[in-house]
């Protein structure tokens, strides 16, 4: 594992199209915060910690709609070799109208819409739809 938040994501969205209905995938604080994002966001049904064999892992239960998973795709944005900085007025116009933009702010992770009713911007990790 290199980039912790692409692997994250990739895992989820793989998981999601094979039909799993729970994922265990080791614990970071950042995949944690975006998993709260994506359970308020209504990607993801629920995420709790939990240890196996004295390590951490994130238990992550995905959620579906009539047999169809709720996260269909993402794309990756920000990366270890280019990452993209986006102040509060420019998330719109790099979010698009469908996708759900996921942010990493001073104030914690989230999404595009309440970054800009907050009115702070920063690292723009992935699109989500």
């Amino acid at each position: 594992m290199n980039y912790t938040v692409g692997d994250f994501v990739i895992q989820l969205k793989n998981g999601s199209m094979a039909r799993k209905k729970e994922l265990i995938i080791p614990y970071a604080n950042i995949s944690k915060a975006i998993a709260k994002v994506l359970v308020k966001e209504g990607f993801i049904e629920s995420v709790a910690e939990d240890t196996i064999d004295g390590h951490r892992y994130l238990v992550i239960n995905l959620r579906y709609q009539r047999r169809k998973p709720t996260l269909t795709d993402v794309a990756l944005v920000s990366k270890p070799s280019l990452r993209i900085y986006v102040g509060a007025d420019e998330i719109m116009k790099k979010q698009g109208r469908s996708a759900i933009a996921v942010l990493s702010t001073n104030s914690g992770v989230m999404t595009g819409k309440e970054a800009i009713k907050k009115g702070v911007g920063g690292e723009l990790l992935f699109k989500v739809w």
